[in-house]
């Protein structure tokens, strides 16, 4: 069967790359892709917003699933006019996405279904938001409502931060409509989790943890980004934890959607802060985490196919869903300047001996062709991913892969997973 992956980052290519390893599977198109699902697979130019034209790409070339990854086009309808036209598609619908495409609208949502959350206010008016911070005397987070790219939240320790972060999103308008209305929230503490899930509608399948490292820089510091590495499992993520997410997070929510007329189906995203008082929600996003997912397909033994498939049909349940014990790492190697401005265009090296290192698989995320030779198109610009025998092992391999990777500007946080081992040397 044919599947088509809409989207050209390090998730797409990790998810292409897994869809095809099921023996179910022929070929897998992209589109638009990248240089290194070129390499792997047929890619397609057309652009993840122009929804007829993947429509049609599916329906004449007789597709048997598209799965979507970003989550632009999920919140602009793209599932809704795949299920029109009577194909098969994995993600949810508008209605549904919109609980990572409007924040406020998420927060609400929390709200009425008693999810665990950081208290917040949500404003539309420049003035009052300033207002309402100017009042503060400790650090809040400021949240564009609305998408964008994964760099519309700010940390601020300090109120007087927030002023200029609220100012840059209402007043300057830095992230456009997306920060037309903001969500003011407090600051929680504790560690991160990733937790992916796979809801059919009704039934929740919650894959192996991950935590992601937003910030750019070592030790967590400087600015938030799309994400600058990641690892699985999380050892935080304890039976009980777990437990508890599942019991007070994802099953609330996903009634509370499916009351809204907004049924969920597709792959929900929990970003959450592990506090003094147990799990709080940080964010739900509508698609899998970039690059969480890069390390957590590494480690799957299960047919992808298989399991996006039970979601589309409804049988979740009768899913069978194994997993590889070893930890894996994925370390991305970013352009200069990131996440602010970047150059493009640089010639990238060692990438053929980076894919030739046991137990390492590098993921292309911005990256573009230009005749034979493989160049930088974005900001993170690769994800360079290991298996190992421990989490240590893992950190090891993929660091000694981005060490042969070579292009102007490169830099990567060199922390990536020390929390995890830390804890496993401490247990």
């Amino acid at each position: 069967m044919r599947v088509l992956v809409v989207g050209s980052g390090g998730r797409e290519h990790a998810l292409a790359w897994a869809l095809a390893k099921s023996d179910k599977v022929t070929e897998v198109l992209c589109a638009p892709g990248n240089a290194g699902m070129a390499a792997e697979f047929e890619n397609v130019d057309i652009s993840v917003d122009d929804h007829a034209a993947l429509v049609e790409l599916a329906r004449t070339r007789e597709v048997a699933l598209t799965v979507i990854g970003p989550e632009a086009p999920l919140c602009d309808g793209i599932v809704d006019r795949f299920t029109e036209a009577g194909l098969r598609v994995f993600g949810p619908t508008a209605a549904a996405a919109e609980i990572e495409g409007d924040k406020a609208y998420a927060k609400r949502l929390m709200k009425i279904a008693n999810v665990p959350t950081g208290e917040a206010r949500i404003f539309e008016r420049y003035e009052d938001a300033r207002e309402y911070i100017a009042t503060r005397d400790t650090g809040v987070v400021v949240k564009a409502a609305g998408l964008a790219a994964g760099k519309g939240v700010s940390v601020c320790a300090d109120p007087a931060d927030a002023l200029l972060e609220v100012e840059r999103m209402m007043a300057d308008r830095v992230f456009g409509d997306a920060g037309a209305t903001v969500v003011v929230e407090e600051l929680l503490k504790g560690e991160e989790l990733s937790v992916l899930a796979l809801v059919d509608g009704q039934t929740i399948y919650v894959l192996d943890t991950a935590q992601d490292h937003k910030a750019v820089g070592d030790g967590d510091t400087g600015p938030n980004t799309g994400g600058m590495g990641a690892y699985s499992p999380a050892p935080i993520a304890t039976p009980d934890v777990m437990a508890m997410v599942e019991r007070e997070v994802l099953v609330p929510i996903v009634d509370a959607l499916r009351n809204d007329h907004a049924p969920y189906r597709g792959v929900l995203y929990a970003g959450l802060m592990l506090t003094a008082a147990g799990p709080k929600v940080l964010e739900f996003n509508c698609r899998f985490g970039d690059p969480e997912i890069q390390a957590v397909l590494m480690r799957l033994d299960s047919d992808l196919y298989d399991m996006l498939s039970a979601v589309v049909d409804g049988t979740l349940a009768d899913a069978d869903i194994r997993w590889n014990p070893k930890p894996a790492v994925c370390v991305a190697m970013a352009s200069g300047g990131y996440p602010g401005t970047y150059e493009k265009g640089k010639r990238i090296y060692g990438l053929t001996e980076a894919a030739a290192m046991p137990g390492v698989k590098v993921f292309h995320a911005g990256t573009a062709q230009i005749e034979d030779v493989t160049v930088t198109s974005g900001g993170r610009v690769l994800g360079v991913t290991a298996l190992g025998d421990d989490i240590a092992d893992a950190k090891a391999r993929a660091y000694a892969a981005v060490d042969v990777i070579e292009f102007e500007g490169a830099f990567t946080r060199t922390d990536i997973a020390d929390k995890a081992i830390r804890a496993a040397d401490s247990a």
